[in-house]
């Protein structure tokens, strides 16, 4: 296993070189002079040089690019223009934001998606097959910003069983925290519930024709055990890469969930930093949600082996 995770490090590093050159490449790919951005329209070719000199852009592109790699080596992503601090600090101070909001919205979206798909397949061509296909359907055609606002709607406005907005830690009041952090996560779950409710479904009816599940239920176990004892472990492995997925796609899902909320999150940063073209932010995210993907992807490959013992990771 650790023979396996080292080489997986080691081939996840020209994905990250790659993406912190894209990242890099930002600034000279935008249409315009970047610089301008931090000036009013009077401002007079000095000013302007001089806020290219203070970002660094009147440099050449090789020199900016080894400057840029030479401070990624030792942790620092610049310094927000936005902000006035660095940038590595700003997003560490967001994660465990985005990170709560991304960790409950996928364990929304694993359990009721696989508990789901487990009751469809177990009542194939029923009425509870169809309706609970019909619900994933439904989440997967609703748009995740406008499910939060019609929850804000329900639940807040009108119900006032939760905040419409704001987040608070969890270490400062839990049950606020718990409150305040329900209606984003499921509006952030809700669509890939669907999504995982009909993979689960899909490897369920897979699994349940084989030739050992007609074995057990020969057997005389009761169809409950055989399901969920010998099927459900055996349709795992397509529904952790399904996870694995959607677990890197839920970071994307919070640059709209984290603004419709009011979350104090990276992706709440990354929208004020394109909005306001502070580019030094706009590169640290991107080569952080990158990292993340990556980590997660190792994390799903290994659990493989936990899982399927016929999976071999060598």
């Amino acid at each position: 296993m650790l023979r396996f995770t080292l080489r997986r490090i080691v081939v996840s590093i020209p994905v990250l070189l790659l993406v912190s050159l894209l990242s890099f490449a930002i600034i000279w790919l935008v249409p315009g002079d970047p610089a301008a951005a931090f000036l009013d329209a009077s401002a007079t070719p000095a000013q302007l040089a001089a806020i290219r000199h203070q970002l660094g852009l009147d440099e050449p592109f090789y020199l900016q690019m080894l400057q840029w790699y030479g401070r990624i080596l030792h942790g620092d992503l610049g310094e927000s223009i936005l902000l006035h601090r660095g940038v590595a600090t700003a997003i560490l101070e967001r994660v465990p934001v985005t990170l709560s909001l991304a960790a409950l919205a996928l364990t929304f979206a694993v359990v009721m998606g696989i508990l789901a798909g487990v009751v469809a397949a177990m009542r194939h061509g029923t009425w509870a097959d169809q309706s609970i296909m019909s619900l994933a359907l439904l989440g997967l055609s609703v748009p995740d910003f406008w499910l939060g606002m019609m929850l804000i709607f329900a639940f807040a406005v009108g119900l006032g069983w939760f905040p419409a907005g704001g987040y608070i830690a969890p270490s400062v009041d839990f049950a606020g925290w718990a409150r305040c952090i329900a209606l984003p996560a499921f509006s952030l779950a809700a669509a890939q519930l669907g999504f995982i409710s009909r993979m689960s479904r899909s490897a369920m009816l897979e699994v349940l024709g084989q030739d050992f599940i007609r074995t057990a239920d020969a057997k005389g176990l009761p169809w409950s055990v055989v399901v969920i004892r010998h099927g459900l472990p055996n349709a795992l492995v397509p529904i952790l890469t399904v996870a694995g997925i959607i677990a890197g796609g839920l970071l994307g899902g919070a640059l709209v969930i984290e603004q419709v909320f009011s979350f104090p999150g990276v992706g709440r940063l990354i929208v004020d930093a394109v909005l306001s073209r502070d580019f030094p932010v706009i590169q640290g995210s991107l080569l952080f949600v990158a990292l993340v993907y990556l980590v997660v992807n190792i994390v799903v490959d290994m659990l493989y082996a936990v899982v399927d013992p016929r999976v071999r990771l060598g």
